[in-house]
């Protein structure tokens, strides 16, 4: 998609992936609209909606040249009935209600990018999982409970994506991997306050996988699957690097300058989230992603590599925080 100035809308664009998004492409000078259920001013347009039901928002849409759909109610809670409800409930409910007025627009966006998760795939130690040959979670023997309830929202919120045709409107699914960039909030923040505090060892055993993207690539991807026509379907996003965990972390505290970090085993994880009210999947569960599609298109990787991504986020989190 070629223009001199995209009219962008994203649903679900108040947080932080959201954040990044919209703050590098309006410095591109693009429109920039962001959908939310609690607006607060921002440097770019704010409006509000639900993510249930239609309302003024669908003006920007028909103007728009790219849909971002983020909406989902965080996943850092204990998943508990209500949670799950809430979790469940608003990304199928918003992309549901985004397929209904996208298919009925008289001028819809050309390219409408949906969040989805690299969580899709089952727990792999050995075998990395790519969009063609990879093998999607759920029910595995001895897998927890909360592993594949995520399992489930994942395929649900994909095949609701897919449900409604929308011609004039390619789709992509960007199975994302954890996004780690130097802003406040974030899962950097908290591995990094973990590490300096001398609690950042290895998760578990240390073999599961860790996959991540940094936030700049995964800006730049979202960007390259806007220009590149060819590409739909399922992407991953995610460095063509994952690495265990016990090495992950082990890089992470040579970033800070920390030379040790005492270990957590799987027990003492599980009371951790417990009283942080959060879910050990996030840190336990193996996810070994690769971003085929992406390389066999010809995008590349600013930070393939978690040690040279470490050592910039720690370089940048200084930068904003002295």
């Amino acid at each position: 998609m070629k223009s001199a100035r995209l009219r962008i809308v994203i649903p679900g664009g108040s947080g932080r992936v959201g954040t990044l998004l919209a703050r590098h492409f309006q410095a591109k000078g693009y429109d920039i609209t962001v959908l939310s259920r609690n607006p607060t001013p921002a440097l770019w347009e704010v409006i509000p909606w639900d993510g249930k039901s239609e309302g003024p928002w669908i003006k920007a849409l028909e103007a728009s040249d790219v849909c971002i759909n983020l909406t989902g109610r965080s996943v850092n809670c204990r998943y508990g009935p209500a949670n799950r409800r809430e979790i469940y409930d608003s990304r199928i409910e918003s992309t549901r209600l985004l397929n209904e007025v996208i298919a009925s627009l008289a001028h819809p966006p050309g390219i409408w990018l949906n969040a989805s998760t690299a969580t899709i795939y089952c727990h792999s130690l050995n075998r990395a999982m790519d969009e063609a040959t990879g093998e999607l979670g759920g029910d595995e023997p001895g897998a927890p409970d909360t592993w594949n309830f995520s399992i489930r929202v994942a395929k649900d919120w994909e095949a609701t994506f897919f449900a409604t045709p929308t011609p004039r409107t390619r789709k992509i699914a960007m199975r994302s991997a954890v996004t780690f960039s130097a802003d406040k909030g974030g899962v950097f923040e908290v591995l990094s306050r973990l590490v300096r505090s001398g609690l950042g060892g290895t998760n578990g055993d240390g073999r599961q996988m860790v996959s991540w993207v940094h936030g700049t690539d995964f800006v730049r991807a979202v960007e390259f699957l806007i220009a590149e026509e060819s590409l739909d379907g399922v992407v991953n996003v995610a460095s063509p690097h994952p690495l265990p965990n016990r090495e992950f972390m082990q890089e992470l505290r040579h970033a800070w300058g920390v030379p040790i970090g005492l270990p957590a085993p799987a027990w003492m994880l599980e009371i951790g989230c417990f009283f942080m009210r959060t879910e050990s999947e996030l840190v336990l569960k193996s996810r070994y992603v690769v971003p085929s599609k992406l390389l066999k298109a010809g995008f590349q990787f600013q930070y393939q590599n978690w040690a040279t991504a470490a050592q910039h986020l720690v370089a940048e989190w200084r930068r904003q925080h002295r």
